[in-house]
């Protein structure tokens, strides 16, 4: 617990000012001007939030601090960002206006707390609108005029994520779920891998701190097995090094929780599966002339020494990504039989890897002479506010938008002349001719790639040359829409629609209108927002198209408001299994042996008493599992804690976020599943009913399995008391001689 003590507190609060300047000056040596600047934003900031604290009890002024120290610590921000960070709350938080920020600062100081400042003045919200979208959708409008503002946002979250422990359990998951549904792809995009990790490690710390615990104990468990590599590795590295009269500096480190996490689950794997744990980061000391070749020579010293991975080299030099990450990255197998990788790169390179675009702008504040303007970042910052400034989406949709560009892989191809042109993996021809110009795309009819003839929808692959081939009487169509990867081609192909649609506005306005007055429906915009989330349209000349076409009919209106007939409502699954299963019976009461009623397996506060709950069919929990409340149609549906639907839906709507506990001393058996895959063999299905049907007395749903060249893979829908239950069939399971891998669904 907290102690305030404000005499203490006093003197931590000069220490922490001092340390901040100290750390400005490590960066580059300040002038008396930045100094003043610096020292009156700290002083109004201290001001402004003096007698408030934060939920931990400590001065606020301690967060502003914080962020500072983060910008030019860990972004390696200036002067002008350390400013920014201490007055990034006062807005929001105290009585100062933008504009007394801006006679003191100035207009780029105060466009840059005005984009971190949050959106306060939408007091009444649809509910079907996001407040947290609309924050969202102000951020990255104003990173597009300032990228300090998403740097420094960024900042912010990082300390808040480190804080988080004060708060109460829905705001740690609010806030988690923002962080992970935003600012880790922000992060991804911008090169902050630092901050990327360790956002990620909190984001799971407090989302899924059962399997966080677990592997970080494992990852203890290795210290020893880094000693032996040190040892039979470093050491002949070093040597090898030296030798040849390299300057240079290596780190190591071990892959983090998340990332063992992420590759377990999605490489279906075990812990001591992973061959990619260890990592080793030589940084050499070289002329900028000489890097590639430098760099590659190193990779030659490393390869011949310990045998590489041919599968695993990449050549980030030739090529950067397009945040501008640059380096040479191999896997090597040492002599204790671990794979280790390893990333060569320069001085130059480091930096850049380390801070991302943010070096960028950086080298742009220090020689504003030089045009970069058409650097792979401005016209990445132009797209985004081409994207973001389209009226007629939601801002929740504009933002979904956004974040699909996020972690997107890229092929490079070449025009006729030899251009080359960057392009999102498994592009299309018409996203080739929607990136050369926008009437290409209109009217193109394919394109010989390397000189064979391909359609507009043919996929293209790395290294392909393409001539793009058009026709005036070619004209975009709706299909177009499903064939394109970019969102140019794709925002390029719906305006077009768009213009030729809106001749129907009227005609489908008035049929909806009708429709939803036979039905004893409001006509506005709520109303319309569900329909077009139901129908899955994005915008209101689509659904007006639609009725006005008659190919939205009255009963798919009735139906979105459970009016209509639905021949399939009954049907629930996942991938080809839908029709195998029905989504009726998700939990048996064994206290009176009725399916469906779980009304009261939750404790949910107070106010929330009155609603029906229903565990959540995307993640089915079971007891003993970390669970949250989603307030969802009337009804609260309860999520694991990391369930991806249940964090998106966090992310962008807080006030509907409700704390929920399992009712102890409640027996309920809830629709679970888990999937297998073993070694097919005469016996198998029967040992794996044996075990869940004898052994564990468990009631089964269902079973399905495909057999493939000797390989059994099934999916079991089964239900369980509990979560120790689960993880005992799991481990049962796991024992079949043939099983090689189980897991929960």
């Amino acid at each position: 617990m907290y102690v305030i003590d404000e005499a203490r507190e006093e003197k931590e609060i000069q220490a922490k000012y001092e340390e901040l300047l100290a750390a400005c000056r490590q960066n580059s040596p300040l002038t008396q001007k930045q100094e003043d600047e610096i020292f009156r934003a700290f002083s109004l900031a201290k001001k402004a939030h003096s007698g408030t604290r934060r939920k931990s009890g400590e001065p606020y002024i301690f967060h502003p601090l914080a962020v500072a120290l983060i910008a030019v610590q860990e972004v390696g921000l200036g002067p002008i960002a350390v400013v920014c960070a201490l007055l990034h709350d006062v807005v929001e938080d105290t009585d100062i206006t933008l504009d007394q920020i801006r006679t003191i600062f100035g207009d780029r100081v105060a466009v840059i707390v005005d984009g971190v400042t949050k959106i306060e003045d939408v007091l009444i919200m649809q509910s079907t609108e996001s407040k947290q979208a609309e924050n969202y959708r102000k951020i990255l409008l104003s990173m597009c005029n300032d990228a300090y503002v998403i740097f420094l946002k960024l900042c912010d979250r990082l300390h808040n994520m480190r804080t988080l422990g004060s708060m109460k359990d829905t705001k740690k998951l609010a806030i988690s779920s923002e962080t992970q549904y935003l600012y880790i792809p922000l992060a991804h995009r911008l090169g902050l891998y630092s901050i990327k990790t360790e956002l990620e490690e909190l984001v799971m710390k407090y989302t899924n701190p059962e399997k966080y615990n677990e592997i970080a104990a494992l990852i203890n468990k290795t210290a020893g097995t880094e000693d032996r590599l040190k040892e039979c590795f470093t050491q002949p590295v070093t040597q090898m090094l030296d030798a040849n009269g390299y300057k240079y500096t290596i780190k190591t480190r071990i892959k983090s929780v998340y990332s063992c996490w992420k590759k377990m689950e999605r490489k279906g794997v075990k812990f001591d599966e992973i061959y990619d744990l260890y990592a080793m980061r030589i940084i050499l000391d070289v002329p900028l002339d000489a890097e590639k070749s430098e760099c590659f020579k190193v990779y030659s010293l490393i390869s011949s020494a310990f045998p590489p991975d041919p599968t695993r080299f990449r050549d980030w030099i030739t090529t950067p990504k397009t945040n501008g990450y640059e380096s040479l990255q191999t896997t090597v197998m040492t002599p204790i039989g671990q794979w280790v990788e390893v990333q060569i790169r320069t001085q130059r390179m480091d930096l850049i890897a380390e801070k991302g675009m943010a070096a960028h702008f950086l080298y742009k504040e220090a020689h504003p002479e030089e045009n970069i303007e058409n650097s792979p970042v401005e016209i990445w910052l132009q797209q985004i506010r081409s994207t973001l400034e389209n009226t007629e989406k939601s801002a929740l949709d504009l933002v979904e938008e956004f974040k699909d560009t996020l972690y997107i892989k890229e092929i490079y191809l070449f025009t006729p002349k030899g251009q080359m042109v960057k392009l999102p993996a498994h592009s299309t021809v018409l996203d080739f001719a929607f990136t050369i110009h926008t009437n290409l795309g209109l009217h193109c009819m394919g394109a010989k790639v390397n000189g064979k003839v391909e359609p507009i929808g043919h996929v293209l692959r790395a290294g392909e040359q393409v001539q793009v081939l058009t026709s005036r009487k070619t004209h975009p169509t709706d299909e177009w829409l499903g064939m394109v990867k970019t969102s140019r081609a794709r925002e390029a192909i719906k305006d077009y629609l768009r213009a030729q649609r809106k001749g129907y506005r009227e005609e489908g306005k008035i049929r909806l209108q009708e429709i939803l007055a036979k039905l004893n429906l409001p006509y506005s915009s709520a109303t319309i927002g569900q329909i077009k989330r139901f129908l899955g349209l994005k915008s209101d000349i689509d659904l007006f198209f639609q009725l006005a076409m008659g190919i939205t009919s009255h009963n798919d209106i009735a139906q979105c408001f459970g009016k209509g007939f639905n021949p399939n409502h009954n049907t629930y699954f996942m991938g080809e299994y839908t029709s195998l299963f029905d989504k009726d019976s998700t939990a048996i009461n064994l206290n009176t042996s009725s399916s469906g009623s779980n009304q009261r397996s939750f404790l949910l506060d107070e106010e929330y008493e009155r609603y029906a709950t229903e565990p959540a069919p995307c993640c089915k929990p079971v007891q003993g599992d970390s669970v949250v409340g989603i307030v969802t149609d009337g009804k609260i549906m309860v999520h694991r804690t990391n369930c991806k639907v249940a964090m998106d839906e966090m992310a962008n709507h807080e006030n509907r976020i409700v704390r929920a506990r399992w009712r102890p001393g409640e027996h309920v058996a809830l629709l679970s599943g888990i999937a297998f895959t073993a070694i097919d063999r005469k016996g198998l299905l029967q040992e794996i009913t044996g075990i869940v049907t004898g052994e564990m007395d468990l009631n089964m749903r269902a079973i399905t399995l495909e057999a493939v060249e000797g390989i059994v893979r099934g999916i079991i829908m089964l239900y369980v008391l509990n979560l120790d239950n689960l993880n005992h069939l799991l481990e049962n399971l796991e024992r079949i001689e043939g099983i090689e891998e189980v897991r929960r669904i």
